[in-house]
């Protein structure tokens, strides 16, 4: 009788870790590794270098912007450890990288994070630097500001920064994205400012009237969603699926959003690839794109007049 077949080993990547005696070293072989393994990307960084770079830093316990120079010092052992350690973790695991790290950085301010809420990644963060106080009469004026579906509460706590005399809503459906954005709200010293709001947009909200209206929701299509990357799956999937055409949270939005408004308010709604669907169901809206610096044009501005006349 023939031996049962052998089963197939598969080599491990990480061998000869010793040979990588640098962070250098570490970084070359991330960016082949990653290629390899086929990993996902764009929840922290857009490519390889840059992802690989980040772990390696903070498992080194180095600041983001440290010279290059680093990269050619010697390691320790149980530096050499820490970096294999984060690096399996993101490559046999699939975890993405902030949710290994605990941390997101948004126009240099740091955010706790973990698998409670979806990695902060927004095209917010450029349009309220750059450009949201070209569309209001008066930035100096605004004193009241939503973020629905606020997540971690990153957006919420730019805003704030952005817009000192404002106080805040924070608002979320999820129990456990509202923990965690207590601890960021907490974290920056914004209590007094922002309040929490457990809520499916605005219906569990007091009233109120709100100069502008800041909008990141679920709206990947609920197929779209099936079919992501493990690294995606592993965020909380009610913040990513906005129903069957990706359009469910979004028309909620807008049809509760009538209520909220000032007189010269303004909403903004990140829609990712739905710009067209945007434009064909809410022409009457008259949506406006703002630019974005890599030319995915996909957030609109929609004025509270337009939203007053509009029958949807």
């Amino acid at each position: 009788m023939s031996p049962p077949p052998k089963k197939s080993r598969r080599a491990d990547p990480f061998a000869g870790a010793a040979r990588r005696a640098t962070p250098g070293a570490w970084l070359r072989f991330a960016e082949k590794l990653y290629a390899r393994e086929k990993l996902a990307l764009g929840q922290v960084a857009a490519d390889a270098h840059d992802e690989a770079l980040y772990l390696i830093l903070w498992a080194l316990g180095l600041p983001l912007d440290s010279d290059a120079r680093v990269l050619a010092k010697k390691l320790t052992r149980p530096e050499r450890d820490r970096i294999e350690a984060v690096l399996r973790r993101r490559v046999q695991e699939r975890v993405p990288a902030a949710y290994l790290t605990g941390e997101a950085w948004l126009d240099g301010h740091r955010f706790q994070v973990d698998a409670r809420a979806i990695i902060p990644r927004s095209y917010f963060v450029e349009i309220i630097r750059d450009q949201l106080d070209g569309w209001l009469r008066d930035p100096r004026a605004v004193r009241r500001v939503a973020d629905v579906c606020t997540g971690s509460g990153c957006l919420a706590v730019l805003l704030a920064h952005h817009f000192p005399g404002a106080k805040v809503d924070a608002i979320d459906l999820s129990a456990g994205a509202l923990e965690l954005a207590a601890i960021n709200v907490r974290a920056h010293r914004l209590s007094r400012r922002i309040v929490l709001h457990e809520s499916d947009v605005f219906r569990g909200v007091p009233a109120a009237s709100y100069d502008l209206i800041v909008c990141n929701p679920p709206y990947e299509p609920s197929a779209h969603v099936d079919a992501l990357p493990l690294e995606f799956q592993r965020e909380p999937r009610m913040a990513l699926d906005g129903g069957a055409d990706g359009l469910d949270i979004i028309r909620e939005l807008l049809r509760q959003a009538r209520r909220r408004l000032t007189r010269e308010g303004l909403v903004l709604i990140e829609v990712g690839g739905l710009r067209a669907a945007m434009d064909r169901e809410f022409a009457a809206l008259d949506p406006h794109w703002l630019p974005t610096e890599d030319g995915s044009d996909c957030v609109c501005v929609i004025h509270a007049a337009r939203l007053t006349r509009w029958g949807g």
